[in-house]
């Protein structure tokens, strides 16, 4: 997997309309750590994805904005010919999280409320409920 972050021409409006992306985020030593996500647009040329705050990619986002989006498949693996876009991410909890909620639920439907039951179940000891949603503004190249 290709982590060296290549400027890029597309648009925002494209990555977000993209079913997966691998979203790149890095430790406090530099280490990139990926993960697919589902985006949807954020506005104003952004992208959002929601997510449960005790995710590690949560916590590395809040230690260090610095974040690449890639178009991937289901399990992270990015699509050949495409290049990491840089950017910033940041998370929010307050009625951007709803409106990001909303958008997701729209445009994943079944797949949200399967993976929301899931992570309701008693006893479980991974996943957890989306409580936040993450924005990401693309560098300008």
């Amino acid at each position: 997997m290709q982590h060296e972050t290549t400027p890029t021409t597309c648009p925002p409006a494209s990555l977000a309309a993209e079913r997966y992306l691998s979203l790149t985020t890095f430790t406090r030593n530099g280490t990139p750590k990926s993960t697919p996500v589902w985006p949807v647009d954020a506005g104003n040329g952004r992208i959002g994805f929601v997510t449960s705050s005790r995710t590690w990619k949560v916590k590395r986002i809040t230690t260090g904005s610095r974040v690449a989006v890639q178009p991937s498949d289901a399990k992270g693996r990015v699509h050949e010919g495409t290049h990491p876009v840089p950017g910033a991410a940041e998370v929010k909890v307050d009625e951007t999280f709803d409106a990001i909620n909303r958008r997701v639920k729209a445009k994943y439907g079944y797949q949200l409320w399967l993976i929301n039951l899931l992570h309701a179940l008693p006893g479980r000891k991974t996943g957890f409920r989306n409580d936040c949603a993450v924005i990401v503004s693309l560098d300008a190249s």
